[in-house]
């Protein structure tokens, strides 16, 4: 929608508030409303302010005047309102010079597209990430000085099969929650509704279903879009199922590994890139792959370990990433195997559905910042022509330790993740695409934030392991 079709829309959908969005630094939505009288034409190019020191990651107090600039484009009916509230995603300007905010993760990835367009490699840049997530019926944590615990509810976790009272005994085990049927998968119909909000917010589905572990794991699959309005729709997704499970009276998380002893959870991101309407990724190379999709493919491995502070940014997303467990952590490629960190799918034969998987990436991660750095390190390898090698068509959970020993591997922490970044990020400030200050003021907002206080405090199996050293 243009501006003017967005002032009709509001009208004939009798809008009484105006709910304006943006996305933070670290990638989670953050908004404040307005009533419709103030939403006018004026906005859309004047914006409207607010402090921008309150913001993670974002502006000195001293300097805290911003404004946001609503998308007409990215125009909704929130659905979860009980007023009816028009929502729209806003980008961040400076006041002062009027120049788009270099911090705003959504110009980084409006900065990538561009970039991809003066590169004239293609035009346009489709990612498809297939985020998944837990519905538990409750979490409990607290950390202070002398005490920190958590406690995760699930009537469908397999821990509560001896649980007393109304137990009807159908709980997926540990690893076996992938697509049974309804009463072992006890949230088909929430999941349902969930697409359904979706689709009436502009969110096209293409499938929802229970994921492996038990407890509530869960996966909703959307269309493949351009990156910004992936990464759009991924902010949106994570607002309708978090909002749609407390409709229930449950709780969701995105967290990569809240679960001990069962899989973590994903968001395996499928990517291309097309030019002139044609895909770029079909060819007559390995698996009916391209020369082009090779090289994108060797600009991947070779920066992962720099991705992984944006695309693995939490500590958390280090207990899902850990080799010798089904995690994607070699950095390999192959068709059909799972067990690669980047892998083809091999549905269909069409042109049009040739692709890559990077598996690698978590849900955690900020979607435009995120896509915008696999793009980059993609771009990377088409300019150097980066050999990925050859691929590995075997189970790399299942090699010898001698040859397991011979493939790089992710980063094994948020840490290790930083000083990749910290070391290789020049792929990242070409087209002043991201910019050091973006790149310093990540890792600098990620160690003073995440990985010192997490490195501080004592961990509650310390006390199981030492306490009576």
């Amino acid at each position: 929608m243009n501006v003017k079709e967005v002032l009709e829309f509001a009208k004939k959908n009798r809008v009484e508030a105006v709910d304006l969005k943006f996305v933070d630094f670290p990638g989670m939505w953050q908004h404040f409303t307005i009533p419709v009288e103030e939403m006018t034409e004026a906005l859309f190019k004047e914006g409207s302010g607010f402090d921008g020191s309150s913001i993670r990651g974002w502006q000195a107090i001293n300097n805290s005047d911003m404004l946001v600039i609503p998308d007409p484009n990215t125009a909704i009916i929130d659905p979860f309102c009980q007023v009816p509230t028009l929502s729209m995603v806003c980008d961040i300007l400076d006041p002062i010079t009027q120049e788009p905010y270099s911090r705003d993760p959504r110009y980084v990835a409006k900065k990538a597209e561009s970039y991809l367009l003066k590169s004239k490699l293609g035009d346009v840049s489709y990612f498809g990430p297939e985020a998944e997530f837990f519905i538990f019926d409750g979490a409990r944590f607290d950390q202070n000085t002398h005490s920190g615990y958590y406690f995760i509810e699930s009537e469908e976790g397999v821990w509560n099969a001896g649980k007393d009272g109304g137990n009807l005994g159908y709980k997926p085990r540990h690893k076996e929650g992938y697509f049974p049927v309804p009463p072992t998968d006890s949230q088909q119909d929430i999941r349902t509704e969930m697409i359904v909000e979706m689709r009436k917010a502009g969110i096209v589905v293409e499938k929802q279903h229970h994921e492996v572990a038990t407890a509530g794991q869960a996966e909703i699959d959307m269309r493949y879009d351009s990156l910004v309005r992936m990464a759009d729709k991924m902010l949106l997704y994570k607002y309708i199922v978090k909002n749609v499970a407390k409709r229930h009276g449950k709780t969701v998380t995105f967290m990569p590994k809240p679960l001990f002893g069962d899989n973590g959870t994903g968001m395996h991101t499928h990517q291309s890139i097309w030019k002139d309407g044609k895909p770029l990724f079909a060819g007559k190379e390995y698996a009916g792959i391209s020369k082009t999709c090779l090289h994108y493919i060797g600009g991947i491995l070779k920066h992962a370990p720099a991705l992984a502070a944006f695309t693995n940014p939490t500590t958390n997303s280090y207990k899902r990433l850990t080799p010798g467990f089904e995690a994607p952590v070699f950095l390999a490629y192959s068709s059909r195997n799972r067990s690669a960190s980047v892998r083809i799918p091999m549905y269909s034969a069409n042109p049009k559905a040739k692709r890559i998987e990077v598996r690698f990436p978590d849900p955690a991660c900020n979607p435009y910042l995120g896509f915008a750095a696999m793009l980059m390190a993609g771009i990377d390898g088409i300019e150097n022509k980066i050999d990925p090698g050859l691929p590995m068509d075997k189970d790399l959970y299942d090699l010898e330790p001698e040859e397991a020993a011979k493939i790089p591997t992710m980063p094994g922490s948020l840490d290790d993740a930083l000083d990749n970044l910290e070391k290789d990020h020049a792929f990242l400030l070409k087209g002043g695409v991201f910019t050091n200050d973006v790149v310093e003021t990540w890792i600098q907002y990620k160690r003073e934030k995440e990985v010192d206080p997490m490195r501080l405090r004592p961990h509650p199996y310390e006390f199981f392991l030492y306490y009576d050293v």
